[in-house]
Protein backbone atom coordinates (compact mmCIF):
# COMPACT_ATOMS: atom_id res chain seq x y z
CA UNK A 1 0.00 0.00 0.00
CA UNK A 2 1.48 3.45 -0.73
CA UNK A 3 0.94 6.02 2.05
CA UNK A 4 0.97 9.42 1.36
CA UNK A 5 3.91 11.89 3.96
CA UNK A 6 1.73 14.37 5.30
CA UNK A 7 3.84 17.78 6.53
CA UNK A 8 2.19 17.90 9.92
CA UNK A 9 3.07 14.47 10.75
CA UNK A 10 6.47 15.16 9.08
CA UNK A 11 6.90 18.39 11.84
CA UNK A 12 5.90 16.03 14.78
CA UNK A 13 8.56 13.12 14.13
CA UNK A 14 11.01 15.99 12.98
CA UNK A 15 10.72 17.92 16.58
CA UNK A 16 11.14 14.72 18.53
CA UNK A 17 14.42 13.83 16.14
CA UNK A 18 15.85 16.99 16.71
CA UNK A 19 15.25 17.51 20.13
CA UNK A 20 16.38 13.79 21.03
CA UNK A 21 20.01 14.34 19.49
CA UNK A 22 20.07 18.10 19.57
CA UNK A 23 18.99 19.11 23.06
CA UNK A 24 18.49 22.29 21.46
CA UNK A 25 16.06 24.54 19.75
CA UNK A 26 17.72 26.23 17.25
CA UNK A 27 17.79 25.19 13.96
CA UNK A 28 20.82 24.23 11.93
CA UNK A 29 23.01 26.63 9.46
CA UNK A 30 21.62 25.21 5.86
CA UNK A 31 24.77 24.89 2.98
CA UNK A 32 23.29 24.18 -0.21
CA UNK A 33 25.78 23.35 -2.71
CA UNK A 34 24.30 22.61 -6.33
CA UNK A 35 27.10 21.81 -9.62
CA UNK A 36 25.84 22.51 -12.57
CA UNK A 37 25.37 19.30 -15.35
CA UNK A 38 27.31 16.80 -13.05
CA UNK A 39 25.79 13.41 -13.97
CA UNK A 40 25.10 10.65 -11.51
CA UNK A 41 28.20 8.74 -12.62
CA UNK A 42 30.61 11.30 -12.00
CA UNK A 43 31.35 10.73 -8.50
CA UNK A 44 33.72 8.25 -7.03
CA UNK A 45 31.05 7.38 -4.25
CA UNK A 46 28.93 7.03 -7.67
CA UNK A 47 31.43 4.69 -9.10
CA UNK A 48 33.65 6.99 -10.98
CA UNK A 49 36.98 4.99 -11.68
CA UNK A 50 38.33 7.82 -14.15
CA UNK A 51 37.56 10.84 -12.34
CA UNK A 52 38.38 11.29 -8.58
CA UNK A 53 36.03 13.26 -6.02
CA UNK A 54 37.58 12.48 -2.29
CA UNK A 55 36.00 15.49 -1.10
CA UNK A 56 32.29 14.56 -2.07
CA UNK A 57 33.46 11.39 -1.28
CA UNK A 58 34.37 12.36 2.32
CA UNK A 59 31.47 14.38 2.90
CA UNK A 60 29.11 11.06 1.40
CA UNK A 61 31.39 8.68 3.77
CA UNK A 62 30.21 11.61 7.16
CA UNK A 63 26.85 11.75 5.84
CA UNK A 64 24.02 10.27 3.81
CA UNK A 65 23.63 9.19 0.17
CA UNK A 66 20.67 9.07 -1.66
CA UNK A 67 21.28 6.63 -5.04
CA UNK A 68 17.44 7.56 -6.76
CA UNK A 69 17.22 11.15 -6.13
CA UNK A 70 16.22 13.35 -9.05
CA UNK A 71 16.28 16.53 -10.61
CA UNK A 72 12.44 17.94 -10.99
CA UNK A 73 13.75 19.44 -14.63
CA UNK A 74 16.41 17.60 -17.50
CA UNK A 75 17.74 20.91 -17.81
CA UNK A 76 18.64 24.31 -16.14
CA UNK A 77 15.84 26.55 -15.62
CA UNK A 78 12.87 24.13 -15.04
CA UNK A 79 15.29 21.88 -12.14
CA UNK A 80 16.21 25.29 -10.37
CA UNK A 81 12.41 25.98 -10.53
CA UNK A 82 11.62 23.04 -8.64
CA UNK A 83 14.57 23.22 -6.41
CA UNK A 84 13.65 26.68 -5.33
CA UNK A 85 9.75 26.93 -4.82
CA UNK A 86 8.74 22.93 -3.89
CA UNK A 87 6.44 22.69 -7.25
CA UNK A 88 6.80 20.81 -10.16
CA UNK A 89 8.20 23.05 -13.29
CA UNK A 90 5.44 21.65 -15.86
CA UNK A 91 2.90 23.68 -14.11
CA UNK A 92 4.57 26.68 -15.65
CA UNK A 93 3.84 27.91 -19.02
CA UNK A 94 6.36 29.58 -20.14
CA UNK A 95 10.10 28.49 -18.79
CA UNK A 96 12.26 30.78 -20.75
CA UNK A 97 13.98 33.87 -18.81
CA UNK A 98 13.84 36.14 -21.28
CA UNK A 99 10.23 36.95 -20.53
CA UNK A 100 11.04 38.08 -17.26
CA UNK A 101 11.23 36.11 -13.79
CA UNK A 102 10.36 32.30 -13.69
CA UNK A 103 9.24 33.03 -10.26
CA UNK A 104 6.47 34.53 -9.72
CA UNK A 105 6.56 37.37 -6.93
CA UNK A 106 5.15 36.07 -4.15
CA UNK A 107 5.67 32.99 -4.22
CA UNK A 108 7.25 31.01 -1.11
CA UNK A 109 10.96 29.72 -1.70
CA UNK A 110 13.28 27.93 0.35
CA UNK A 111 15.56 31.35 0.75
CA UNK A 112 12.02 32.99 1.71
CA UNK A 113 10.96 30.98 4.23
CA UNK A 114 14.09 30.35 5.94
CA UNK A 115 14.66 34.55 6.26
CA UNK A 116 11.17 34.70 7.25
CA UNK A 117 11.69 32.48 10.31
CA UNK A 118 15.40 33.95 11.46
CA UNK A 119 17.54 32.93 8.82
CA UNK A 120 20.64 35.36 6.93
CA UNK A 121 20.33 33.58 3.21
CA UNK A 122 22.68 34.33 0.82
CA UNK A 123 23.46 33.21 -2.67
CA UNK A 124 26.60 33.03 -4.61
CA UNK A 125 26.54 31.50 -8.12
CA UNK A 126 24.89 30.87 -11.34
CA UNK A 127 20.80 32.34 -10.91
CA UNK A 128 19.43 31.43 -14.38
CA UNK A 129 15.55 32.38 -13.23
CA UNK A 130 15.12 35.49 -15.02
CA UNK A 131 14.66 39.19 -14.24
CA UNK A 132 12.28 41.82 -14.58
CA UNK A 133 12.74 43.21 -18.71
CA UNK A 134 13.88 39.39 -19.62
CA UNK A 135 17.25 39.81 -21.55
CA UNK A 136 17.04 43.57 -21.96
CA UNK A 137 18.85 44.17 -19.15
CA UNK A 138 19.42 48.33 -17.98
CA UNK A 139 23.23 47.54 -16.37
CA UNK A 140 22.70 51.17 -14.81
CA UNK A 141 19.66 50.07 -13.01
CA UNK A 142 18.73 47.60 -9.91
CA UNK A 143 18.06 44.25 -11.14
CA UNK A 144 14.17 43.38 -10.03
CA UNK A 145 13.19 39.84 -9.74
CA UNK A 146 16.34 38.18 -8.85
CA UNK A 147 17.44 36.50 -5.58
CA UNK A 148 17.07 39.67 -3.36
CA UNK A 149 13.42 39.61 -4.85
CA UNK A 150 13.07 35.88 -3.28
CA UNK A 151 14.21 35.79 -0.47
CA UNK A 152 18.11 36.05 -0.60
CA UNK A 153 19.64 38.67 1.93
CA UNK A 154 22.68 39.12 -0.05
CA UNK A 155 23.76 37.46 -3.99
CA UNK A 156 27.13 37.60 -5.77
CA UNK A 157 26.88 35.53 -9.37
CA UNK A 158 26.16 35.89 -13.05
CA UNK A 159 22.67 35.53 -14.70
CA UNK A 160 22.84 32.45 -16.66
CA UNK A 161 25.54 29.57 -17.98
CA UNK A 162 28.88 30.97 -18.63
CA UNK A 163 28.36 29.94 -22.01
CA UNK A 164 24.76 32.19 -22.49
CA UNK A 165 26.07 36.09 -23.14
CA UNK A 166 25.74 38.60 -21.78
CA UNK A 167 28.34 37.68 -19.56
CA UNK A 168 29.04 39.75 -16.27
CA UNK A 169 28.53 39.58 -12.37
CA UNK A 170 25.63 40.95 -10.28
CA UNK A 171 26.36 42.16 -6.56
CA UNK A 172 22.71 42.09 -4.44
CA UNK A 173 20.62 43.21 -7.72
CA UNK A 174 22.90 45.48 -9.25
CA UNK A 175 25.60 45.15 -11.82
CA UNK A 176 29.22 45.00 -10.90
CA UNK A 177 30.58 46.25 -13.85
CA UNK A 178 28.49 46.70 -17.26
CA UNK A 179 29.84 44.26 -20.52
CA UNK A 180 31.03 45.97 -22.64
CA UNK A 181 34.08 44.12 -24.47
CA UNK A 182 32.93 41.91 -27.60
CA UNK A 183 33.67 37.96 -27.17
CA UNK A 184 33.33 35.82 -30.23
CA UNK A 185 32.13 32.27 -29.94
CA UNK A 186 34.34 29.55 -29.25
CA UNK A 187 34.52 25.57 -29.21
CA UNK A 188 36.89 22.60 -28.84
CA UNK A 189 38.12 20.73 -31.86
CA UNK A 190 37.09 16.67 -30.99
CA UNK A 191 34.14 17.62 -29.25
CA UNK A 192 30.36 18.45 -30.24
CA UNK A 193 28.76 21.51 -30.72
CA UNK A 194 25.27 20.55 -31.02
CA UNK A 195 24.70 19.56 -28.00
CA UNK A 196 27.91 22.01 -26.73
CA UNK A 197 30.54 20.42 -24.70
CA UNK A 198 34.09 21.09 -24.60
CA UNK A 199 35.37 24.76 -24.39
CA UNK A 200 32.40 26.22 -25.90
CA UNK A 201 30.46 29.52 -25.35
CA UNK A 202 28.41 31.91 -27.69
CA UNK A 203 29.47 35.07 -29.21
CA UNK A 204 28.31 38.45 -27.35
CA UNK A 205 29.31 41.02 -24.80
CA UNK A 206 31.37 40.62 -21.64
CA UNK A 207 32.81 42.92 -18.70
CA UNK A 208 36.20 43.93 -18.80
CA UNK A 209 36.76 42.24 -15.68
CA UNK A 210 34.95 38.73 -16.37
CA UNK A 211 36.95 36.07 -17.57
CA UNK A 212 35.27 32.76 -18.42
CA UNK A 213 38.12 30.77 -16.54
CA UNK A 214 38.25 32.79 -14.00
CA UNK A 215 34.07 32.53 -12.64
CA UNK A 216 34.62 29.10 -11.05
CA UNK A 217 37.23 30.02 -8.56
CA UNK A 218 35.67 33.59 -7.86
CA UNK A 219 32.68 31.35 -6.65
CA UNK A 220 34.67 29.50 -4.48
CA UNK A 221 36.52 32.60 -3.17
CA UNK A 222 33.22 34.41 -2.39
CA UNK A 223 31.44 31.22 -0.51
CA UNK A 224 34.82 31.24 1.28
CA UNK A 225 34.60 34.90 2.03
CA UNK A 226 30.93 34.57 3.34
CA UNK A 227 31.11 32.13 5.32
CA UNK A 228 34.43 33.78 7.05
CA UNK A 229 32.73 36.78 6.85
CA UNK A 230 29.36 35.42 9.19
CA UNK A 231 32.11 33.59 11.29
CA UNK A 232 33.48 36.97 12.44
CA UNK A 233 30.45 38.80 12.74
CA UNK A 234 28.89 36.67 15.98
CA UNK A 235 25.79 36.36 14.70
CA UNK A 236 23.33 34.34 16.79
CA UNK A 237 21.35 33.92 13.62
CA UNK A 238 21.60 30.57 11.50
CA UNK A 239 22.40 30.92 8.09
CA UNK A 240 21.80 29.72 4.66
CA UNK A 241 23.87 29.33 1.67
CA UNK A 242 23.05 28.44 -1.37
CA UNK A 243 26.06 28.13 -3.60
CA UNK A 244 25.17 27.14 -7.06
CA UNK A 245 28.41 26.28 -9.04
CA UNK A 246 28.46 27.16 -13.24
CA UNK A 247 30.64 23.46 -13.72
CA UNK A 248 31.06 21.27 -14.91
CA UNK A 249 28.57 23.03 -17.66
CA UNK A 250 30.18 24.34 -20.59
CA UNK A 251 32.46 25.87 -21.15
CA UNK A 252 34.78 23.01 -19.89
CA UNK A 253 37.37 25.44 -18.43
CA UNK A 254 39.23 23.53 -15.36
CA UNK A 255 42.16 25.37 -13.72
CA UNK A 256 46.01 24.70 -15.20
CA UNK A 257 46.26 22.30 -11.64
CA UNK A 258 43.51 20.29 -12.82
CA UNK A 259 44.21 19.99 -16.19
CA UNK A 260 44.81 16.56 -17.39
CA UNK A 261 44.29 14.91 -13.75
CA UNK A 262 41.10 12.72 -14.75
CA UNK A 263 40.87 10.05 -17.19
CA UNK A 264 37.77 11.93 -18.70
CA UNK A 265 39.48 14.94 -20.56
CA UNK A 266 38.37 18.94 -20.16
CA UNK A 267 34.82 17.39 -18.81
CA UNK A 268 36.62 14.73 -16.15
CA UNK A 269 39.30 17.76 -15.01
CA UNK A 270 36.67 20.10 -14.60
CA UNK A 271 34.52 17.89 -12.10
CA UNK A 272 37.84 17.57 -9.91
CA UNK A 273 37.45 21.19 -9.96
CA UNK A 274 34.36 21.24 -8.66
CA UNK A 275 34.87 18.44 -6.05
CA UNK A 276 38.20 20.73 -5.19
CA UNK A 277 35.77 23.59 -4.58
CA UNK A 278 33.38 21.45 -2.37
CA UNK A 279 36.49 20.75 0.03
CA UNK A 280 37.55 24.38 0.13
CA UNK A 281 33.99 25.21 1.53
CA UNK A 282 33.76 22.62 4.05
CA UNK A 283 37.26 23.68 5.08
CA UNK A 284 36.08 27.14 5.82
CA UNK A 285 33.28 25.72 7.91
CA UNK A 286 35.30 23.63 9.72
CA UNK A 287 37.46 26.85 10.58
CA UNK A 288 34.67 28.83 11.04
CA UNK A 289 33.22 26.91 13.54
CA UNK A 290 29.72 25.71 11.82
CA UNK A 291 30.70 22.51 10.98
CA UNK A 292 28.59 20.55 13.54
CA UNK A 293 25.55 23.18 13.31
CA UNK A 294 25.19 22.56 9.55
CA UNK A 295 23.06 20.56 7.32
CA UNK A 296 25.26 20.51 3.90
CA UNK A 297 23.45 19.18 1.07
CA UNK A 298 24.93 18.35 -2.27
CA UNK A 299 23.59 18.10 -5.60
CA UNK A 300 23.60 18.44 -9.22
CA UNK A 301 20.56 20.36 -11.13
CA UNK A 302 20.54 17.36 -13.99
CA UNK A 303 22.64 15.26 -16.04
CA UNK A 304 25.05 15.46 -18.02
CA UNK A 305 26.41 16.53 -21.76
CA UNK A 306 28.18 12.65 -22.28
CA UNK A 307 27.13 10.70 -25.58
CA UNK A 308 27.38 7.19 -26.21
CA UNK A 309 30.84 7.79 -27.70
CA UNK A 310 32.55 9.39 -25.09
CA UNK A 311 31.28 6.60 -23.06
CA UNK A 312 33.67 4.60 -25.17
CA UNK A 313 36.63 6.57 -26.14
CA UNK A 314 36.87 7.71 -22.52
CA UNK A 315 36.00 4.30 -20.17
CA UNK A 316 34.04 6.69 -18.26
CA UNK A 317 30.16 6.62 -18.13
CA UNK A 318 29.01 10.39 -16.71
CA UNK A 319 25.39 8.82 -15.97
CA UNK A 320 26.10 5.83 -14.40
CA UNK A 321 24.69 2.77 -15.44
CA UNK A 322 21.69 5.04 -16.97
CA UNK A 323 20.48 5.96 -20.23
CA UNK A 324 20.40 8.91 -21.40
CA UNK A 325 21.63 12.52 -20.48
CA UNK A 326 20.65 16.01 -20.01
CA UNK A 327 17.48 16.98 -21.50
CA UNK A 328 16.13 13.82 -21.61
CA UNK A 329 13.03 11.96 -20.05
CA UNK A 330 15.87 8.63 -19.77
CA UNK A 331 16.96 8.79 -16.52
CA UNK A 332 20.07 10.05 -17.41
CA UNK A 333 18.51 13.17 -17.86
CA UNK A 334 17.11 13.59 -14.60
CA UNK A 335 18.90 10.87 -11.73
CA UNK A 336 21.40 13.13 -10.00
CA UNK A 337 23.44 12.87 -7.03
CA UNK A 338 22.19 13.91 -3.91
CA UNK A 339 24.65 14.16 -0.24
CA UNK A 340 23.61 15.42 2.79
CA UNK A 341 25.60 15.98 6.07
CA UNK A 342 24.43 17.20 9.54
CA UNK A 343 27.07 15.66 12.35
CA UNK A 344 25.59 14.05 15.24
CA UNK A 345 21.87 14.34 13.67
CA UNK A 346 22.79 11.62 9.91
CA UNK A 347 24.41 9.07 10.80
CA UNK A 348 27.17 8.52 8.53
CA UNK A 349 28.51 6.32 5.99
CA UNK A 350 24.52 5.35 4.50
CA UNK A 351 23.01 4.99 1.68
CA UNK A 352 19.11 5.27 0.71
CA UNK A 353 17.63 4.18 -1.94
CA UNK A 354 14.69 5.96 -2.17
CA UNK A 355 13.26 7.81 -4.43
CA UNK A 356 13.61 11.83 -3.74
CA UNK A 357 13.60 14.77 -5.63
CA UNK A 358 14.92 18.51 -5.33
CA UNK A 359 11.46 19.83 -4.88
CA UNK A 360 11.30 17.87 -1.53
CA UNK A 361 13.97 20.79 -0.09
CA UNK A 362 11.19 23.47 0.60
CA UNK A 363 8.99 20.84 2.86
CA UNK A 364 12.61 19.43 4.58
CA UNK A 365 13.31 23.03 5.45
CA UNK A 366 9.58 23.84 6.52
CA UNK A 367 9.92 21.00 8.84
CA UNK A 368 13.04 21.99 10.17
CA UNK A 369 11.70 25.48 11.30
CA UNK A 370 8.69 23.52 12.44
CA UNK A 371 6.33 25.79 10.29
CA UNK A 372 3.53 24.08 8.10
CA UNK A 373 3.39 25.56 4.48
CA UNK A 374 0.82 26.71 3.14
CA UNK A 375 -1.74 25.74 0.63
CA UNK A 376 -0.34 27.69 -2.22
CA UNK A 377 3.19 26.70 -1.40
CA UNK A 378 5.57 23.60 -2.50
CA UNK A 379 2.64 21.40 -3.95
CA UNK A 380 4.73 18.77 -4.79
CA UNK A 381 7.20 18.88 -1.69
CA UNK A 382 7.74 16.35 0.85
CA UNK A 383 9.58 16.41 3.95
CA UNK A 384 12.42 14.69 3.99
CA UNK A 385 13.55 14.31 7.61
CA UNK A 386 12.44 11.39 8.46
CA UNK A 387 15.20 9.93 5.94
CA UNK A 388 17.53 12.07 6.53
CA UNK A 389 17.54 11.39 10.50
CA UNK A 390 16.31 7.85 11.36
CA UNK A 391 18.06 5.45 9.12
CA UNK A 392 15.12 2.70 9.11
CA UNK A 393 12.50 4.99 8.18
CA UNK A 394 10.44 4.55 5.50
CA UNK A 395 9.33 7.14 2.95
CA UNK A 396 6.66 7.09 0.07
CA UNK A 397 5.17 9.10 -1.99
CA UNK A 398 2.57 8.26 -4.53
CA UNK A 399 5.03 9.53 -7.53
CA UNK A 400 7.88 12.04 -8.58
CA UNK A 401 7.64 13.83 -11.80
CA UNK A 402 10.22 14.87 -14.00
CA UNK A 403 10.26 17.17 -16.92
CA UNK A 404 12.29 17.00 -19.97
CA UNK A 405 13.87 19.38 -22.10
CA UNK A 406 11.55 18.91 -24.63
CA UNK A 407 8.86 19.77 -22.63
CA UNK A 408 7.46 15.93 -21.99
CA UNK A 409 6.69 15.02 -18.35
CA UNK A 410 7.81 11.39 -17.03
CA UNK A 411 6.18 9.95 -13.81
CA UNK A 412 7.43 7.27 -11.59
CA UNK A 413 6.07 5.06 -9.01
CA UNK A 414 8.12 2.90 -7.24
CA UNK A 415 9.88 0.82 -10.15
CA UNK A 416 7.62 1.98 -12.84
CA UNK A 417 8.20 4.46 -15.20
CA UNK A 418 6.30 5.90 -17.66
CA UNK A 419 7.04 8.34 -20.45
CA UNK A 420 4.19 9.39 -22.64
CA UNK A 421 6.00 10.02 -25.89
CA UNK A 422 8.54 8.08 -27.70
CA UNK A 423 12.54 9.52 -27.50
CA UNK A 424 14.20 10.72 -25.55
CA UNK A 425 12.29 13.68 -25.35
CA UNK A 426 15.91 16.20 -25.15
CA UNK A 427 19.20 15.92 -26.48
CA UNK A 428 19.67 11.96 -27.06
CA UNK A 429 19.22 10.58 -30.33
CA UNK A 430 16.27 9.54 -31.54
CA UNK A 431 15.03 12.85 -29.67
CA UNK A 432 11.28 11.91 -31.01
CA UNK A 433 9.69 8.79 -32.53
CA UNK A 434 6.11 8.37 -34.72
CA UNK A 435 4.53 4.90 -33.55
CA UNK A 436 4.47 2.30 -35.50
CA UNK A 437 1.53 0.72 -37.11
CA UNK A 438 -0.16 -1.35 -34.15
CA UNK A 439 3.09 -0.08 -32.04
CA UNK A 440 3.40 1.24 -28.64
CA UNK A 441 2.63 5.26 -28.09
CA UNK A 442 4.74 5.46 -25.64
CA UNK A 443 7.12 4.35 -22.73
CA UNK A 444 7.01 2.22 -19.82
CA UNK A 445 10.05 0.18 -17.92
CA UNK A 446 10.58 -1.43 -14.85
CA UNK A 447 13.45 0.39 -13.12
CA UNK A 448 14.22 -2.43 -10.94
CA UNK A 449 14.56 -4.82 -13.19
CA UNK A 450 15.90 -2.37 -16.20
CA UNK A 451 17.19 0.06 -14.70
CA UNK A 452 19.27 0.94 -18.13
CA UNK A 453 15.57 1.48 -19.83
CA UNK A 454 16.90 -0.60 -22.67
CA UNK A 455 13.16 -2.84 -22.89
CA UNK A 456 9.99 -0.85 -23.42
CA UNK A 457 7.28 -2.81 -22.00
CA UNK A 458 4.56 0.00 -22.90
CA UNK A 459 2.04 -2.74 -24.41
CA UNK A 460 3.10 -5.71 -21.92
CA UNK A 461 1.46 -4.02 -18.91
CA UNK A 462 -1.42 -1.72 -20.04
CA UNK A 463 -3.37 -1.51 -16.67
CA UNK A 464 0.39 0.07 -15.35
CA UNK A 465 0.33 2.72 -18.28
CA UNK A 466 -3.38 3.09 -17.55
CA UNK A 467 -2.83 3.90 -13.73
CA UNK A 468 0.66 6.26 -13.89
CA UNK A 469 -1.64 7.94 -17.04
CA UNK A 470 -4.24 8.79 -14.93
CA UNK A 471 -2.29 9.67 -12.15
CA UNK A 472 -0.14 12.43 -14.29
CA UNK A 473 -3.20 13.75 -15.38
CA UNK A 474 -4.51 14.16 -11.90
CA UNK A 475 -1.58 15.79 -11.22
CA UNK A 476 -1.80 18.17 -13.97
CA UNK A 477 -5.28 19.25 -13.37
CA UNK A 478 -5.23 18.93 -9.70
CA UNK A 479 -2.12 21.85 -9.48
CA UNK A 480 -0.47 19.82 -6.41
CA UNK A 481 0.33 16.46 -5.68
CA UNK A 482 1.00 17.29 -1.63
CA UNK A 483 -1.99 16.40 0.06
CA UNK A 484 -3.27 19.31 1.87
CA UNK A 485 -3.43 18.46 5.61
Amino acid sequence: MIRIQRVSLSIIMLLGAVGAVAGSEKPPNVVIILADDMGYGDLSCYGATRIATPHLDRLAADGRRFTDAHAPGAVCVPSRYGLMTGRYPFRVANMSTRNGPVIEDGRMTIASLLQDNGYTTAMIGKWHLGFDGGNDFDYAQPLRGGPTDRGFDSFFGIPASTDIPPYFYIRNDRVVTAPSVPIEENYSPGWTRRPVQGAFWRAGVIAPDMKLEEVMPAFTREAISWIERHGKAGSSNPFFLYVAFSAPHTPWLPEPRFRGRSGASLYGDFVMQVDDSVGAILKSLSRAGFEKDTLVIFSSDNGPVWLPTDRVRFGHSSAGIYRGMKGDAWEGGHRVPFIARWPGRITPGKVNPETISLVDLLATFAALVAKELPEKAGEDSFNLMPLLLESDSRFSREATIALSSGGTPTIRQGDWKLIPELGSRGLSEPRALEPEPNGPTGQLYNLGTDPSEARNIWQEHPEVVARLTTLLQTYQQRGRSRPID
